[in-house]
């Protein structure tokens, strides 16, 4: 008998198929002494499979490329953190085995993130499957990981590490759903990139029997159990039709009377360009430049090479336009040279712009290399702060960008409440903003952008979300300035469409989004699109925002 299940859709598209589970995590080991003569061999096992975890990591981003490849580099430094093993090391030393003194080390650890409010609870998910593998390659059992089948089939999970999604292989798994996780987790990100139907946050799924056929729909997030042969077909037509949609929709993005939105790129380095350039991206919206610090975390990369890398993305789009955000670190992404390592709140302290001003010469040397590679390319450079939370920020960078002789425009993200209520003052000192919808959305309700349980919070058309974006575009218009979408909210077509609604002038996503949202766009007038957004943010809830901008845009 069919059943409906609904969770919260993070990647688009239609997948029916059997159920398949992920492996199961590696079983807690014994608690056994080990004599004291048999530390230092024990040491060195747990020294050795760290290593070999650590260079599969690796190897498996280098595989992946793009945005999974920095995320895998970030998991392989959690492996060898210093102070990990040094933990592991001083368990050992009194008595437990290599994989019971890995075990223990990390669990410690999982519990600091918690007792730290758990703003780093999002990575959580990372830091078990880093223990698993290791654990598992200590026992000699297979490592945890997604299930062999020669036949397609919807992958069930707890949740998905980065390790797993990145070479998920869209021929085998038609999509995926998972319990825990939200729209900004990096399985959701990583899932978007890939073009696999998902959905995450859904309660009780690893419930669902083996070889369960389910129709998932990653837009709406619901999960058919046992579908009719005409929810089935009914499923299979509105994919039939969407990729039609797709097909035929092509060029910069725009609604049906000609107001122009131009639909951007959000790529993590140079391996994600070829995407962007195929998904017709009419430039890049938001450039993560963190890659480029994640491979050393003791020291900043060299001017040289920060040059070469800005420079491989700026030639890839001529006449286009490049936004660049310099390094946010602190917070999920501590750096050993930037962050402190005592906070007790990473990402109420120390991160984002906050760090890069502690720490001129970082900044300066990554503004010199921008400079630098712009030099002779025709390309429209905008550089933007992460984390700005008032007018004297906007101003600190600023200032910062013209001492380093930056010949491009300078701006600020919106991620923090007080930006966006106070957008009009800190565009005195800048000339554009860009919402980061994810990590406002965060500070906005409290909630952690990475933890399933308030996955209803980090929901994009939550209607005070809404209106900080609307208080931010309106003071954009006011100023005669520019204020664009960078966060996940982009990639939503129905949500482009409220925003477009709202004023914002520019959406920028993960390449795989960018069809989706130019298609759905183009079907609707700006007058809309405008009434749309009102609905919008006339609702009480995400999900009435949510039915009644459908409502308004279907006619009904």
């Amino acid at each position: 008998m069919e059943t409906t299940l609904r969770g919260v859709g993070v990647s688009h598209g239609v997948a029916i198929g059997e159920v398949r589970h992920m492996g199961t995590a590696v079983l807690e080991p014994p608690a056994k002494q080990i004599p004291a003569e048999e530390a230092g061999r024990e040491q060195g096992r747990a020294r050795q499979a760290v290593e070999a975890v650590a260079a599969d990591l690796i190897a498996r981003g280098n595989l992946a490329g793009g945005e999974a490849q920095h995320v895998l580099e970030a998991q392989a430094m959690m492996a060898q953190d210093p102070e990990l093993i040094a933990d592991v090391d001083r368990r050992i030393a009194v008595g437990s085995t290599a994989e019971r003194g890995v075990y223990d080390a990390f669990a410690a650890y999982r519990a600091l993130l918690a007792n730290a409010g758990e703003y780093l609870a999002g990575r959580v998910a990372d830091l078990d499957d880093v223990r698993n593998r290791i654990v598992a390659r200590l026992l000699g059992v297979p490592m945890p990981g997604v299930p062999d089948s020669d036949e397609p089939y919807v992958l069930i999970a707890r949740d998905l590490a980065p390790a797993d999604t990145a070479l998920l292989d869209p021929t085998l798994v038609l999509g995926f759903v998972t319990e825990e996780g939200g729209p900004t987790s990096h399985s959701a990100i990583l899932a978007r990139a890939l073009g696999v139907p998902a959905v995450v946050a859904l309660p009780g799924a690893g419930e669902l029997a083996e070889g369960t056929v389910v129709a998932v729909d990653g837009s709406t997030g619901e999960i058919f159990v046992d579908p009719s042969p005409e929810k089935r077909a009914e499923m299979e037509s509105a994919a039939a039709a969407r990729k039609a949609a797709l097909s035929a929709s092509s060029g910069p993005g725009a609604t049906s009377d000609g107001h122009k939105m131009p639909l951007l790129a959000n790529i993590g380095g140079p391996g994600d360009v070829p995407a962007a350039v195929e998904a017709g991206a009419e430039g890049v919206g938001l450039f993560r430049t963190e890659f480029l610090f994640l491979d050393d975390s003791k020291q900043a990369p060299s001017e040289e090479k920060q040059v070469a890398a800005y420079r491989a993305v700026l030639e890839a789009f001529p006449e286009g336009r490049v936004v660049v955000r310099v390094l946010d670190a602190g917070a999920d992404k501590p750096l050993d040279f930037l962050t402190p390592a005592d906070e007790p709140n990473p990402a109420l302290g120390v991160r984002g712009l906050r760090s890069l001003l502690d720490h001129p010469d970082v900044l300066r040397t990554q503004l010199t290399a921008l400079a630098k590679a712009v030099e002779g390319l025709p390309v429209y450079l905008e550089v933007m702060a992460p984390m700005v939370a008032d007018r004297a920020d906007a101003k600190a960078f600023a200032d910062a960008c013209r001492e380093a002789g930056l010949q491009a425009k300078f701006g600020a993200m919106v991620e923090i409440p007080s930006a966006a209520l106070r957008a009009r003052s800190i565009l005195q000192e800048v000339e554009f903003l860009s919402l980061g919808t994810n990590d406002l959305a965060q500070y906005t309700f409290a909630a952690d952008r990475q933890v399933g349980a308030v996955s209803r919070l980090q929901d994009p058309w939550q209607p005070a979300l809404l209106d900080l974006v609307a208080l931010s575009a309106d003071a954009a218009r006011a100023e005669g300035k520019s204020c664009g979408v960078c966060g996940e909210a982009a990639s939503d077509p129905l949500l482009a469409c409220v925003l477009t609604g709202l004023g914002v002038t520019s959406l920028s996503m993960g390449a795989a989004s960018i069809p989706y949202v130019r298609a759905t766009l183009a079907k609707h007038t700006l007058a809309q699109c405008e009434r749309a957004a009102a609905a919008a943010r006339a609702a009480d809830s995400a999900e009435e925002a949510r039915n009644a901008a459908q409502a308004v845009l279907s006619g009904e």
